[in-house]
């Protein structure tokens, strides 16, 4: 015989698998899930870890980084791709970016190149050999290297023997091939190559007094025999 309490009771249904629930009940009328009723699970989450980033978002990020870089140095164009690659930014995505930093003059080879070339004549005395080999490993292309180097006055032998003159007093103590191989060498890191080089380094060495020793007679007499 049911009592009117057996009335307001049912059977709890096992959600996960699983046997019934032996003598487990709900009350009537609380909510259950439908026949049509979805159960989120830990592929759920995964889906939404792994999905693609927004195109809009990837991108701001990538401009943000490339920012950051200018405000530490200018950059060239070419230095300011390879950043933006590193941030994932797709080709076109790249381009747009470099068009818009380049109507702002915020990258702009041609400037770049004139700045590293009165840095690199005046501060460091390169000659123009080592000051395109400088533009050159910063991305810069050859027409505006030209340019660039254009700019410089026709002095490579003044500037080549100013700077030897400023490392061969260092030298005065050293014979004068070994003093010579030397400041060549410097001279030639610097870009200064072929006669000027050559031409500054004697010039200098023998202002402080470094000459290539003369000959001296053995003080043998050769007499020819009869």
């Amino acid at each position: 015989m049911r009592s009117a309490d057996d009335d307001e009771l049912a059977p709890v249904i096992p959600l996960f698998g699983g046997g019934r629930v032996a003598d487990s009940t709900v009350p009537v009328g609380s909510a259950r899930p439908g026949a049509g009723a979805r159960f989120r699970d830990a592929s759920d989450d995964d889906d939404l870890v792994q999905a693609e980033p927004d195109a809009d978002e990837v991108r701001r990020q990538a401009e943000e980084a490339l920012v950051r870089k200018l405000r530490a140095k200018q950059l060239s164009v070419s230095e300011a791709r390879s950043v933006l690659r590193e941030n994932d930014l797709d080709r076109d995505a790249i381009e747009d970016v470099i068009d818009d930093f380049q109507r702002r003059s915020y990258l702009d080879d041609h400037t770049l190149a004139s700045l590293l070339v009165t840095s690199g004549s005046e501060r460091k005395g390169q000659g123009r050999i080592a000051l395109a080999r400088s533009l050159a490993q910063r991305g810069i292309p050859r027409d505006i290297i030209d340019d660039a180097l254009e700019e410089l006055p026709d002095d490579d032998a003044e500037r080549a023997l100013e700077f030897a003159r400023s490392k061969a007093a260092g030298m005065s103590r050293l014979d004068f091939d070994t003093a010579l191989r030397r400041l060549h060498g410097q001279l030639a890191r610097r870009g200064y190559g072929g006669s000027v080089a050559m031409s500054a380094a004697r010039t200098a060495l023998s202002e402080v007094g470094v000459r290539r020793a003369t000959a001296r007679p053995s003080g043998v007499r050769f007499v020819e025999s009869d």
